[in-house]
């Protein structure tokens, strides 16, 4: 039996002898090039079954050569390597065809795995679809160097081709939204309007107007008619977060949009036609619901063709030091400030933290920890005050037991001080919107101290 063929191109002498050392050795025959020149050439003359390309080389960008070996070999399946943990590198990648996405240190498990995929991708012939556009925009703030992350990278790239629905799950304050702009930012209708909704924010009786759209005087206070989400996103994006909370009662005519692509304004008679795609987003067992009869299972599967679970950020632990990096720099812009690091005994507190409101929690408590920093360093008492969890000593933790609404009192109170009453800025650290901020400073009855 003839060995399976294997072509490494990278610039660097080390990598290409240990990759050539390790996959001759699991019985591979391997050529090696240390420029895109030279690779384009081996892989006319050597065929080989698989590629492994490096994003960085000396006389061209990985992905153009990419692009080239996918037009001279579309059957042949490429492994794209790289020094660098960069989401829109990997989104491209995925949609110019590369079948996996490996960071350096290469994990020779994780490339041996690699490799027996592609492999077997090409025997199959299951990928055969041609190289897309590059879209050369920059997506929302994903970050993440994890397995996990990578792998909503790639799906991020696969999805962004087609307009299937998509369910992202996960807990609060993982980044869903930015998942699904991400999708939309790098999907063909990117220049069509991009439309959140935030199923839990809106009363039951309005959520069909909002959606749908209503006739004048469907009911009182209709004034005059309105549009509704399914209307003004024409051929975009509807974003459905917290889908879980949509009452049952509209459950049957979202899936009849899904499934028919046609719906009614509330007090209407004339069928409009749905050119939208939807993505949605849970913090809840959707499949759970349905069973206990809370969630319509047919609406489940349709809107769960593609599943995107986003990990906790307690999962992803190495993720902290890049997400505290890429936070400093965008609060550093917000609060006029030049901070540049963590004392190292507070990166390592912040890694032990279990983080139960996730990667928005960290840029609150990244936010509220500058502005008590004078220098260019947060320190580890500064960070301490602002964690309570359970790990820390008792004598920390000993408080009254306030209610939830006398915590949330406190801690808008607290966070207003902080701004010397700035509404944008604590609105921004709170995670909610001015109007939302104002509501319940009245409803609170919160004044300046």
């Amino acid at each position: 039996m003839d060995k399976q063929k294997i072509l490494i191109i990278d610039d660097e002498p080390s990598q290409l002898e240990l990759l050539d050392i390790f996959l001759t050795g699991k019985g591979y025959s391997v050529k090696c090039a240390d420029s895109a020149k030279m690779g384009l050439e081996l892989n006319a003359a050597f065929h080989p079954h698989a590629i492994i390309l490096d994003i960085h080389l000396p006389d061209a960008n990985g992905l153009t050569v990419l692009e080239e070996l996918k037009k001279k070999s579309p059957k042949t399946n490429t492994i794209m390597i790289t020094a660098y943990h960069d989401m829109e590198t990997t989104v491209k990648a995925m949609k110019l065809g590369a079948c996996e996405y490996i960071t350096k240190p290469i994990d020779v498990d994780e490339l041996e795995t690699a490799v027996s995929r592609a492999l077997r991708l090409s025997e199959s012939k299951e990928i055969e679809t041609p190289p897309s556009e590059q879209t050369g925009r920059q997506t929302g703030s994903i970050i993440g160097k994890s397995r996990a992350m990578k792998e909503i990278f790639k799906s991020i790239g696969m999805l962004s081709e087609n307009r299937v629905t998509v369910l992202i799950e996960g807990e609060t304050g993982t980044g869903k939204e930015l998942i699904a702009k991400a999708i939309h930012s790098f999907s063909p209708s990117r220049t069509e309007p991009f439309l959140a909704i935030n199923c839990s924010a809106i009363v039951d009786t309005l959520m069909e107007s909002e959606l749908f759209g209503h006739e004048k005087g469907a009911f009182t206070g209709a004034l005059t008619a309105k549009k509704g989400k399914f209307e003004l996103a024409g051929s975009g994006m509807i974003f459905l977060d917290e889908i879980g909370e949509i009452p049952v009662e509209l459950q049957a005519k979202l899936l009849r949009v899904l499934q028919e692509k046609e719906f009614q304004r509330v007090g209407g008679e004339k069928t409009l036609k749905s050119h939208a795609r939807v993505v949605a987003a849970t913090n809840r067992d959707l499949w759970k619901m349905a069973e206990e009869g809370g969630f319509r299972e047919d609406l489940y599967y349709r809107l769960s063709i593609a599943r995107i679970h986003v990990p906790p950020l307690r999962e992803r632990k190495d993720d902290i030091v890049l997400l505290v990096d890429h936070l400093l720099r965008r609060i550093n812009q917000e609060l006029g400030k030049n901070i540049g690091r963590v004392e190292p005994k507070a990166m390592v507190r912040m890694k032990e933290y279990r983080w139960p409101g996730n990667v928005r929690q960290l840029e609150n408590v990244l936010t509220r920890a500058a502005i008590y920093t004078p220098g260019e360093v947060i320190l580890d008492d500064t960070i301490t005050n602002f964690l309570n969890d359970a790990t820390f000593p008792a004598e920390q933790q000993a408080q009254p037991v306030l209610s939830l609404r006398e915590v949330e009192k406190e801690h808008i109170a607290k966070i207003l001080d902080h701004t010397n009453w700035h509404i944008t800025k604590t609105a921004a650290m709170l995670g909610i919107s001015r109007p939302t901020l104002r509501l319940k400073i009245k409803d609170y009855q919160i004044t300046r101290r």
